[in-house]
């Protein structure tokens, strides 16, 4: 196991403070698979801003809150819904990462994102699928920075021609078994590529699965090419684990639990890799203060109720 620091600076108040962030990196035939996409790819303020390795701001995550009606409201227009609903989604199995056990204790519903052709790769999917959970492929694509062997086996690079780019997603789809959809491992140079994004959202909708955008650039064009095509625009909107400390996560759950309440619903991303124990327990603390608010379920079911996804797909 080798483990990398990373610096990154968010901004407060106009100003940029540095933030230290730990990732571990762990040697695979030569490569190394990033433990935290997040790290290389932009980090999550408490106050909800993104912002990039250079510490510049890239997007509110809070946003403007949804017209959706919640609690009491949408029980008096007759919705079903009468709970706020929280889809969490753990990043990076597959390569027997710690915190895997305690993810999976956890008492709710994941959503287990796996990395292909890794050394657990299929034995996490299978357990992820065993417990209920839901499993995505967790498909390693080009950053805009960073060392290519942080990504992987199986990556998507912008050099790759129409025809590789189908094959990485294809065989990433094969190698790990129970998935639903896709979501990116790093990314933010493919997410803003519309003829890679185009491809892989074609995959993704000859097989009937969606694709989640983790959000790591805030210029991603995955939402606009995946509604152009009839997919649904699903996105996350909290990191948990920008700061590896079980405390901070539980200060994100709080995020994620107001976010939850104001718009009805929440997408966040944590991660398993060196703090993967402290996001376990993070996580849990926050399930804790939630419980009698919120929803824990599955992003297909999300994206069902959410959406109204209903998948065509064309293969067999």
């Amino acid at each position: 196991m080798r483990k990398y620091q990373w610096h990154h600076r968010l901004m407060t108040g106009g100003r940029t403070i540095a933030v230290l962030l730990s990732a571990g990196c762990l040697a695979i035939s030569g490569s190394y698979t990033a433990a935290e996409a997040v790290n290389s790819e932009g980090v999550q303020t408490t106050a909800g801003v993104v912002a990039d390795v250079n510490g510049q701001p890239k997007a509110s995550l809070n946003g403007p809150k949804s017209t959706v009606p919640t609690g009491n409201e949408a029980k008096g227009k007759g919705t079903r819904q009468t709970r706020s609903r929280v889809a969490i989604i753990i990043d990076d199995f597959g390569n027997g990462m710690k915190g895997t056990d305690e993810i999976f204790s956890l008492p709710i519903k994941l959503t287990v994102a796996v990395m292909p052709f890794l050394p657990t790769s299929q034995q996490d999917a299978k357990r992820a699928h065993e417990r209920g959970d839901d499993v995505l492929v967790h498909l390693p694509m080009e950053p805009k920075s960073g060392r290519p062997e942080w990504l992987g086996p199986g990556a998507v690079l912008a050099k790759m021609t129409d025809a590789e780019v189908r094959q990485k997603v294809e065989a990433a789809l094969e190698n790990v078994p129970y998935a639903i959809g896709i979501n990116n491992h790093m990314g933010s140079k493919v997410t803003g590529d519309p003829r890679i994004m185009g491809i892989i959202l074609a995959v993704c909708k000859e097989r009937g699965l969606f694709f989640v955008d983790s959000k790591t650039n805030y210029r991603s064009v995955v939402g606009q090419v995946a509604q152009e095509i009839g997919l649904p625009r699903v996105e996350n909107h909290i990191f948990l684990d920008d700061v590896h400390t079980a405390s901070h996560v539980r200060k994100q759950m709080r995020l994620v639990q107001e976010r939850a309440l104001n718009q009805h619903y929440c997408v966040t991303i944590g991660h398993v890799g060196v703090q993967g124990k402290n996001t376990a327990a993070g996580i849990r603390g926050g399930i804790e203060d939630m419980k009698n608010t919120v929803d824990f379920i599955g992003i297909s079911d999300l994206v069902k109720e959410e959406w109204k996804w209903a998948p065509k797909p064309t293969l067999p």
